[in-house]
């Protein structure tokens, strides 16, 4: 006879499934609240102090804390001496192990839950039970979903409770209890904070921190300024992270997740003036990152607009007078140091993707000209100003610039066309020296038409369209010089 522990929280379909194991010939222990369940559905089921022989004490807190239990379930079947400790101490195999965790999810969600209550709801026997388990799955079927009933009693009246399919039980079990811990860690650092609601009113929304290191938003100071907004933390750790790409001094305004303005100097004076001047309208209500501390002069700039947030190094004590006579403004201090081999998360419907931050950079030298004529070197550094902004532009992505500030900026359209168009519609200016660059391929010579027709003369482009070359000939065709990257930056 196989042997199994039941023990659930969430007690959806337990009967039944406990009904269907004791039918396949499995002895069912249980505890507490789950043991009282199966007893009242006229069950057979058995004590977990049968296993132990000692009973649950402190009010239940500890009760599967025993050897009794899991050496039963952590022996590995494979080495005659874990088999021999078990027959000489009188323990029991557990073949099978069925835990889902104290809610401590749902009961810090509760209004004024208390700290004490949190406490008592924190789980130590059931994770301690499934990681010792799931540890096992070569020899022990885990489960933490009861979604999971049926089939595991179809593979088991079918013969097909193989190691492979406990290996995916046992992922399950450790993404469960990594899941479980994280919530504890939150509530109990404080490293959640509620926001007034999410991108609209009628959502709700929270800060969660992974980290406060000084280089990230999470860990920036706030010197000033009311709590920032579900699209302030958004918006501003967009211009974070471009902001972050200059080693010049330079800034970067953001609207609604996309450069409108950028630009770099000899000073951060005058990197502002040109970010500022990029799109004096747009800039209206945004964010502003600065890559330098922020002077009186630079403060009495900032301070004629209305701004959401300035992110900066520091603010000089004569800056922050001028500053904080706003009262709304956030003043956000940051370090500006880069963060290598930073993930980031995107939630979707049932789970959520991970992937690497999009921080790779190519040199001039690594890019590829191939078009008949080359870039000069003011377009050089035009070239490089488009594509070092375009990444941080919602695709499909056209940026304008110079050698010092964004000119024209085209976001988020459905086709790359019409991105370019809009880029050439808002261009402060436009000559031979704006550079073009695009986010991904050109997949015919459309868009290098359209640019060429506005006067643009250089550009810069991934490559790697089974089409490149009508974009080539194009380029040729009107004597622009074009770049290629063999790198994209799609920003969905």
């Amino acid at each position: 006879m196989k042997n199994a522990i039941l023990s659930v929280s969430d007690k959806t379909n337990i009967v039944e499934f406990a009904s269907k194991l004791i039918e396949n010939g499995y002895k069912v222990y249980s505890t507490g609240g789950t043991k009282k369940a199966l007893e009242e559905a006229n069950i057979e089921v058995y004590s977990v102090s049968d296993l132990t022989n000692f009973p649950e004490i402190m009010d239940g807190r500890v009760k599967t804390l025993h050897p009794g239990v899991h050496g039963g379930i952590l022996a590995n079947r494979s080495i005659p001496e874990h088999l021999s400790a078990l027959k000489e101490q009188d323990i029991d195999l557990i073949d099978l192990v069925v835990v889902n965790l104290y809610p401590f999810k749902e009961t810090i969600k509760k209004e004024n839950v208390t700290e004490d209550e949190a406490i008592e709801n924190i789980d130590i026997g059931g994770p301690t039970m499934l990681r010792a388990a799931a540890k096992n799955y070569k020899f022990v079927t885990t489960i933490v979903d009861p979604t999971d009933y049926n089939e595991v009693i179809n593979r088991i009246e079918n013969n097909e409770l193989d190691e492979a399919y406990r290996k995916s039980l046992m992922v399950k079990v450790f993404k469960h209890t990594n899941d479980y811990d994280k919530t504890i860690v939150e509530f109990f650092a404080n490293e959640s904070e509620q926001l007034r609601y999410g991108e609209n009113p009628q959502q709700n929304a929270t800060f969660v921190k992974t980290s406060n290191e000084s280089n990230t938003l999470a860990g920036a100071k706030q010197l000033h300024g009311k709590a920032l907004s579900f699209n302030n933390i958004k918006d501003a750790d967009a211009t974070l992270s471009l902001i972050k790409k200059f080693e010049q001094p330079a800034a970067v305004a953001v609207k609604h997740m996309n450069p409108c303005g950028v630009g770099v100097g000899e000073t951060i004076e005058e990197a502002y003036d040109y970010a500022y001047e990029a799109d004096s309208q747009s800039i209206f209500g945004g964010i502003v990152a600065l890559n330098r501390p922020v002077t009186k002069k630079l403060a009495e700039s900032l301070h004629a607009i209305f701004l959401e947030v300035v992110i900066a190094p520091s603010f000089e004590e004569e800056a922050l007078e001028v500053l904080t006579t706003k009262k709304n403004i956030r003043l956000l201090e940051v370090d500006m140091t880069e963060t290598k081999d930073e993930q980031e998360f995107v939630s979707v419907s049932g789970g959520y993707l991970v992937q690497d931050k999009d921080n790779a950079t190519i040199s001039r030298e690594d890019m590829k000209v191939v078009t008949d004529v080359e870039p000069t070197e003011a377009q050089w550094k035009a070239l490089e100003l488009s594509w070092k902004v375009v990444r941080s532009v919602k695709s499909n992505a056209i940026v304008l610039a110079n050698d010092h500030q964004t000119v024209g900026v085209g976001a988020g359209q459905m086709n790359r066309v019409g991105s370019a168009k809009i880029a050439i519609d808002r261009a402060i200016e436009m000559n031979e020296n704006v550079a073009l660059a695009s986010d991904g391929f050109f997949p015919m010579g459309d868009s290098v038409e359209t640019a060429a027709k506005a006067g643009i003369k250089t550009i810069i482009q991934p490559g790697g369209s089974i089409k490149d070359q009508d974009s080539i000939d194009m380029a040729n065709k009107y004597g622009i010089s074009m770049v290629f990257t063999g790198m994209r930056h799609f920003k969905h």
